[in-house]
């Protein structure tokens, strides 16, 4: 049952809220909703292998389709794509829960991180687009006359990336940038005492993997047999990942340059330390308290781990 319809709608140059529209929802859909760069693809990984109990890497752009995306397979065969898979379903998004459409019997698992890691994360993500990616996101963009204009390209250096990403313009949320980062998370923070509705932190998932699939897979109502559980969270690992990147990604090297290996990055964090000046880091922290309430902000920069359950969260 629909319990609330979008609040807004929502194109930019990567997303379409509209899709959404044509979205039939099955009892236990999982929508996996995110800002780019904060564990998306590990988190449709984590969910892949709680749904099929087993290792055998699958390809994670058909198992768990972008539903919003403007650049990847036309929506009509996404949606026939989705149609036909008779086992549990899992989605992907990149847009706000105020973007989204809620169904009561629909899990959403909303992935966060902090703004520094996820934008130098972002940086390796945009500098390794192929001439096709480009192509694609030029076409969105000049074809949709609330845009108007090709995907502009941002410095490629980390410091100019940072204060690109940073500063608030008419066109920052179009872009992905700040702007739209923090809006994301506003939106599925208001939500985090929805039964439904799922906050987990990357620093949380990098820190207690074990612990945090387990979350994952009580919120998702799975069981998982005791001797199968430590090879499903083996095969979670950063490592594990890059090594399958092949059959987890297939066909990516058409919009990434070096393919799975560059998508899959480092799956590190403070990579702006030593890179942001004293006067980057006062911005973002300021903007950072602009932005978000004090407990959101403490949750963004650490995770369950320092800043406690969101559930309880007085803000």
């Amino acid at each position: 049952m629909l319990a609330r319809a979008p609040l807004r709608e929502i194109r930019d140059f990567y997303c379409d809220s509209g899709h959404w529209d044509q979205y039939r929802p099955r009892p236990g859909d999982v929508v996996i909703a995110t800002a780019p760069k904060v564990g998306t693809t590990w988190t449709q990984q984590i969910v892949s292998l709680l749904i099929f109990q087993n290792t055998e890497p699958r390809p994670l752009m058909m198992m768990s389709p972008w539903l919003d995306a403007r650049t990847q397979m036309p929506l009509p065969m996404m949606l026939e794509t989705l149609e036909s898979q008779d086992h549990r379903r899992s989605i992907k998004s990149h847009l706000p829960l105020d973007g989204l459409p809620i169904y009561d019997e629909v899990r959403y698992i909303h992935v966060a991180r902090g703004g520094r890691d996820a934008c130098m994360s972002f940086l390796n993500h945009v500098n390794a687009y192929t001439p096709f990616l480009w192509g694609a996101l030029d076409a969105v963009g000049l074809g949709d006359p609330g845009i108007g204009f090709a995907k502009p390209r941002p410095p490629r250096d980390a410091l100019g990336f940072f204060r690109h990403w940073i500063t608030s313009t008419p066109t920052n949320a179009m872009e992905v940038m700040a702007d739209a980062y923090f809006a994301m998370e506003r939106s599925f923070w208001a939500a985090r005492g929805r039964e439904n509705v799922l906050l987990v932190h990357y620093n949380d998932l990098k820190a207690d993997l074990d612990g945090e699939m387990a979350r994952i897979a009580a919120f998702l109502g799975v069981e998982v047999a005791d001797d199968l559980w430590p090879e499903l969270v083996e095969a979670a690992t950063f490592e594990a990942m890059q090594r399958a990147g092949e059959g987890l990604l297939p066909g990516i090297d058409m919009a990434f340059e070096g393919g799975a290996k560059t998508f899959l990055n480092k799956g590190t964090n403070n990579r702006w330390q030593g890179v942001l000046t004293e006067a980057d880091n006062a911005l973002y922290l300021k903007r950072l308290a602009e932005e978000t309430s004090p407990a959101l902000a403490a949750w963004l920069e650490g995770g369950r781990a320092t800043a406690g359950d969101p559930r309880t969260s007085a803000d």
